[in-house]
């Protein structure tokens, strides 16, 4: 067995299997949101062909909307062409147990267009694993971390549906942030989640109540970019079913209610170099002491963030959570150790490491690290300088440059954006554009509870 607890080699699978501790594999791979979509195999059956040969799934998953329908306009799969399959390539070195779940392992898989063809460059898990043999070749190996957020509630998902997601009972009744009493009545669900993350190859560090009622995190540790992406996911698919085997919900929505703080996905990052942090040196850079990689890293990352906002906030209620004194960003400097910046810089020496605080809670994290990385890595390339650092109240500073404001702004900008064809090709922009441009029009033709309030009886 692996170092790290719950991760499983072929041979002990086999073992696992023949003692009748695991009948079940999921193979799965994450959709353009970030979900979790697969087959459940008899395991057995997963050991004699698909951990050799890979699996096919229905090439519309990566241009279905929210509610699983296809969306007409994509390229790369649409009625015209049939909806046929794509590849399933097993990446063993994710096979885990999912001990939420009776008698289960699960393996994550690469995507491509059919067998023995290399990666499809627009599923999202291909998108980081392109940009970290980027920063591989660059001589560098990528550490990154994300703080993922959550509301929780006592109401169970399909009474939640059948409520239309309105007046649901959160678990906390006031703000519970470091609040250890509250975060007590709240540890069946999350003491459980944390054992079964540690026992399914998910090492975690701790869990916290946030601000909001019933909003809470668990920090995982930290580990290379695309392993981290693979935890995130296993993370919210662990969350989301122990919470409904336990008659509750969870959201990772960014904004689940405009009278709560959003929910936030905060990404740390950093680059390594022959096993030493390659941000650490003598240069001074106000109160931090840096290398010219760290100077660099954080210049692209800002200066790039326009290009890739929808990356770190992907739908429409992504923007809600932008709000001043809510403790998420709403300008794009830097500081150091100042939670009202965008950039928050944390650490020194071989733990210093950038946190960018603007993803929500509802990111794809496949796609927010690609981002993070190659802004960052075409900072490095190109020698881009960060602005001056900046020190006090980033919400009370007006000279600062603000986070895009809508998704409708955020896709057009990464459509138009030079930077993102250069770096992810025009297939993959295109493929992507059209997607958040369907989220944007989609909502548009909503009705919300807030216009039929506004105006059902005195307009």
């Amino acid at each position: 067995m692996g170092t790290t607890k719950g991760m499983l080699s072929a041979e002990d699978l086999q073992e696992h299997v023949s003692a009748g501790e695991i009948d079940t594999v999921l193979v799965v791979f994450p959709d353009l949101y970030g979900r979790l979509m697969g087959k459940r195999f008899d395991a057995e059956f997963f050991l004699e062909e698909v951990l050799s040969h890979g699996g096919h799934a229905c090439d519309y998953l990566l241009t279905v909307d929210m509610g699983m329908n296809p969306v007409a306009g994509y390229h790369f799969a649409n009625w015209e062409k049939g909806y046929g399959d794509v590849h399933l390539v097993c990446d063993i070195q994710t096979l885990r147990r999912a001990s939420w779940l009776d008698r289960t392992a699960m393996v994550l898989c690469d995507v491509a267009a059919r067998e023995g063809e290399g990666l499809l460059d627009l599923a999202p898990r291909s998108i980081l694993k392109r940009q970290a043999m980027r920063a591989q070749a660059l001589g560098f190996r990528v550490c990154a971390a994300s703080e993922l957020e959550f509301y929780s509630y006592n109401t169970p998902y399909r009474a939640a549906a059948e409520r239309g997601y309105a007046e649901l009972e959160p678990t906390g009744w006031y703000i519970e942030d470091y609040h250890t009493l509250q975060g007590t009545r709240e540890e069946a669900l999350i003491g459980a989640a944390r054992r079964h993350l540690r026992d399914s190859g998910v090492p975690v560090e701790n869990s916290k109540g946030e601000w909001g009622l019933g909003q809470h995190e668990i920090n995982v540790r930290y580990t290379d970019v695309v392993e981290m992406a693979d935890r995130h996911c296993v993370y919210k698919q662990c969350l989301r079913e122990v919470a409904m085997e336990l008659g509750q919900s969870v959201t990772f929505m960014a904004k689940p209610d405009a009278g709560q703080s959003g929910s936030s996905c905060h990404i740390h990052m950093s680059l390594f170099c022959e096993e030493e942090n390659a941000f650490a040196g003598d240069r001074e850079l106000g109160p931090i002491r840096c290398s010219d990689v760290f100077r660099h890293f954080l210049g692209g990352w800002m200066a790039h963030t326009p290009d890739v906002m929808a990356l770190y906030a992907p739908t429409v209620n992504s923007y809600k959570r932008y709000q001043a004194a809510s403790w998420a960003p709403t300008r794009m400097a830097w500081s150091y150790d100042n939670r009202t910046a965008g950039f928050r810089v944390v650490g020194s020496g071989a733990s210093l490491r950038i946190e960018c605080r603007i993803p929500g809670a509802d990111c794809n994290p496949y796609l927010a690290f690609a981002a993070c990385l190659a802004s960052g890595l075409d900072g490095i390339e190109k020698r881009i300088e960060p602005p001056a650092m900046f020190e006090g109240d980033v919400y009370a500073a007006k000279d600062q440059p603000v986070v895009p404001q809508s998704l409708a702004e955020a896709a057009a900008l990464f459509e138009s954006s030079v930077f993102t064809r250069a770096t992810f090709g025009d297939d993959v922009v295109d493929h992507y554009s059209h997607f958040y441009r369907s989220e944007v029009a989609a909502f548009g033709c909503a009705v919300t509870d807030w216009e039929r309030k506004r105006y059902f009886e005195q307009i």
